[in-house]
């Protein structure tokens, strides 16, 4: 029966008197165009059908899994499959006279129909990515990298089968010659591979997450990170310029993290006034009486001078040199000011460290660090505690007859003559 399907335009052909080379072409290009008009309607037909099954399957179900099954065009890939099969089954018909031609174009077909089975794993593979991106628990993964990953490894089997498809040989037999180039397929997907393993360990590490924000000198890298794939990582720095990363670099350099920062209670406050040395003296009885009009400290400053007479009277110190017996400076006093200072303030977390420290003489003068955490981590809102603080506590300093360090201005009079 087949072969009277295949013959029946070419023997029409021939009664009509044509030549035979002529109807052998002429049989081709219309069988030929025939198969190309019939998938081209199947397909069309096949993908509306598939289109409105999946818009009708999204709207009932309560999951969006197949609402980027539509997007990603994973249906309209599909619709090609069956039009495949059919120029398939018509290309022996078409080129019955052509038997070299028609291997060609069967092969041709094969090729297409691996690159339509790729492309339909990938769509899948994405809609898969988008969808669990759309997941609380990972979307700070790197689902890119394991797609790549994926990908890779389909891709490679894809190209091998279309080399087995035009050279004849059994793809086995590529698999057995690729053993022997091994190092040379080591060498060219190198970065690849120092990718995926980077990948897995930063994820079973848990490193990096998207949304993290890091700190990557080598790489001028200061922001968040914003994709994570199997060659690369990608930061918007704050200046919103983009920073590529390789993905083996965060396993083999060193960078910072601040997510640890962004979870806690707080973002620290560490910064120093550096007070001259000069202006450090001991309180007279006539300061003392000046510093109780400070509200904050006036109750420290009784306690507190109480208990430095009664040591000193007890102990008959001789307290007609400021230097015998226990005192009070007025850089002490300031210290305790600012502690009480940083208590009281509305934006300090009060649950986490909260110290003012002397730290070790400079030729510059004593450095009084403030180390604390401002309740809010928002980097906007963080600098402008931090500013509100230092604003407040240089502009209380003279109030404690202290002066902060500030390199001297020399003039280099220009000689007139």
């Amino acid at each position: 029966m087949e072969q009277g399907i295949h013959k029946i335009f070419y023997d029409y052909l021939l009664k009509t008197g044509m030549s035979e080379i002529f109807a052998s072409y002429l049989n081709l290009l219309i069988v030929f165009l025939t198969a190309l008009i019939l998938a081209w309607f199947l397909d069309f037909m096949i993908w509306k059908v598939l289109r409105s099954l999946f818009l009708k399957l999204a709207r009932k179900s309560e999951t969006n899994f197949d609402n980027f099954l539509v997007v990603n065009k994973v249906p309209r890939y599909v619709a090609h499959i069956v039009p495949l099969a059919v120029l398939f089954k018509f290309i022996p018909f078409a080129f019955f006279h052509f038997e070299y031609a028609g291997n060609i174009a069967l092969k041709i077909l094969q090729i297409v129909f691996v690159i339509l089975t790729l492309y339909i794993v990938k769509s899948i593979f994405k809609s898969i990515n988008d969808y669990l991106k759309t997941k609380p628990r990972f979307r700070d993964k790197p689902m890119d990298s394991y797609i790549q990953v994926f990908m890779i490894f389909a891709w490679f089997i894809g190209i091998l089968t279309i080399f087995a498809i035009i050279t004849g040989v059994v793809i086995w037999k590529f698999f057995t010659a690729l053993g022997a180039g091994s190092a040379v397929i080591l060498l060219i997907f190198k970065d690849s591979i120092l990718g995926l393993v980077a990948s897995i360990q930063v994820s079973i590490n848990d490193m990096v997450r998207i949304g993290d924000w890091i700190t990557f000198e080598k790489y001028g890298a200061d922001g968040d990170v914003i994709e994570i794939t199997l060659a690369t990582v990608k930061v918007q720095n704050f200046d919103k310029t983009i920073t590529t990363i390789p993905t083996y670099a965060l396993i083999s350099d060193s960078f910072k993290n601040w997510r640890g920062m962004e979870v806690s209670g707080g973002r620290r406050i560490k910064r120093a006034l550096i007070i001259s040395q000069k202006s450090i003296r001991f309180l007279s009885d006539e300061d003392l009486s000046t510093f109780k009009k400070i509200q904050l400290i006036e109750p420290y400053l009784i306690t507190r001078n109480e208990q430095i007479n009664s040591y000193n009277e007890s102990n008959q110190i001789n307290k007609e040199l400021a230097i015998n017996g226990r005192n009070l400076t007025n850089i002490g006093l300031f210290r305790k000011y600012v502690n009480d200072y940083l208590q009281n303030h509305s934006a300090v977390n009060k649950g986490m460290t909260l110290m003012v420290r002397q730290l070790e003489p400079t030729p510059q003068g004593i450095p009084l660090e403030i180390y604390a955490f401002s309740s809010d981590k928002r980097w906007e809102n963080y600098e402008y505690i931090m500013a509100d603080i230092f604003d407040h506590l240089l502009a209380a300093l003279p109030y404690f007859d202290l002066e902060v360090f500030e390199l001297p201005i020399t003039f280099n009079p220009v000689p007139t003559e």
